[in-house]
């Protein structure tokens, strides 16, 4: 009962097709930005969450979102299979390095800008082959750019500023003279720009570039019939996808890791956010969020129940299979998805959802 919409009437055509067009759905938006903005805040001044919770849980999972976010561009709305979002990440991270290191007086958010920028200036170039290749095959050209980028930033000495252990200590995130250097500042700031960030995603996908992008999505061939230009389309796609990437890659490295590695944007890297694309659900905003939610979650659930299993219950697993479990039980719930609910977990909150509209109502 309380999901039904009726009595809610749209007099115009902006009413109509508001970003939220439920009231339910703007209070709960509006719910969780005051959760986020106001409410950890007060239960960390509280001192009842700590600095874990921010530096393992919160940051990472905004980070993973917004990069599971630019690979759903790409892949879930645009039909474009990409095994390289750890590159993309890489090079966000490293430019907005560059900028800040080689230009006085760079604004922080102006370097994500730049780094985001280059980002996607890469993935224009790599995604050049999408005008010819698709499937399996575009993946395998994606994964080769995942191992070209490691290797330039790896090789090159300029990228890194001649670090002869190329890892290199991250910039102080600096805004109107305030420094970001506790964990919940940083999560305040990673917050910010997600937010603002997966609006945006949230109204492209529905003005006509987010349709361009489906209707070749669907059958590339009708939509060059009708009118879409599969060049410009699929370039603007991976453009965009890897503007958010880029992004994603310099908050994990500023906010998160605190350091600038190319070891730190492996492959692993890529396919986990590949993961995190399917349990969520692909061509969806809020599937991002929950992919990245669940990807994060899980091993910390599952190192907490083999630490209960072995002080508790005293049933101790090997150390070959606790090492492993993670990925067997990735495995098993990418298995689990794709035959149960392809669409992911964004899917069966949708379906959930509508069940609630049509309540009690069986139709």
């Amino acid at each position: 009962m309380l999901y039904r919409e009726a009595g809610q009437f749209k007099a115009t055509y902006v009413e109509d097709s508001e970003i939220f067009p439920i009231r339910q759905d703007k209070f709960g938006i509006a719910l969780i930005l005051a959760a986020a903005f106001v409410g950890i805040p007060l239960l960390s001044v509280a001192g009842i969450l700590a600095d874990y919770t921010f530096t393992a849980i919160l940051t990472p999972f905004l980070i993973f979102a917004l990069a599971t976010l630019g690979l759903n561009i790409l892949t879930g709305y645009a039909g474009q299979l990409s095994l390289g979002t750890a590159a993309f990440m890489a090079v966000g991270a490293f430019a907005s390095y560059n900028f800040m290191l080689r230009i006085d007086g760079m604004p922080i958010l102006g370097a994500f800008i730049l780094g985001g920028l280059c980002a996607a200036a890469v993935g224009i170039v790599f995604g050049l082959p999408s005008l010819r290749i698709r499937g399996f095959y575009l993946a395998a050209a994606t994964l080769a750019t995942q191992f070209f980028i490691v290797w330039v930033l790896t090789k090159v000495g300029w990228f890194t500023n001649y670090n002869s252990s190329g890892v290199i200590t991250a910039q102080k995130i600096e805004m109107f003279g305030y420094t970001f250097d506790t964990a919940f500042s940083k999560y305040l700031f990673v917050l910010s720009v997600v937010t603002v960030m997966a609006l945006l995603a949230k109204n492209m996908v529905r003005t006509n570039v987010g349709r361009s992008w489906m209707a070749i999505r669907d059958m590339d061939m009708a939509a060059e019939v009708i009118g879409f230009r599969p060049m410009r389309t699929k370039l603007l796609a991976f453009a965009v996808s890897s503007f958010y990437c880029g992004v994603a890659g310099a908050l994990f490295a500023y906010a998160y890791l605190g350091t600038v590695e190319p070891e730190g944007f492996s492959l692993d890297l890529s396919f986990r956010i590949l993961f995190m694309v399917i349990i969520g659900g692909v061509g969806s905003i809020l599937g991002s969020f929950f992919g990245a939610a669940f990807i994060v979650l899980v091993p910390i659930f599952l190192n907490t129940f083999t630490g209960f299993l072995e002080n508790t219950v005293g049933i101790g697993l090997p150390s070959g299979i606790s090492s492993s479990i993670e990925l067997m039980v990735f495995g098993a719930l990418i298995i689990f998805f794709l035959i149960v609910e392809p669409h992911g977990l964004a899917r069966l909150w949708q379906i959930g959802k509508e069940k609630l509209r049509l309540w009690p109502f069986p139709h």
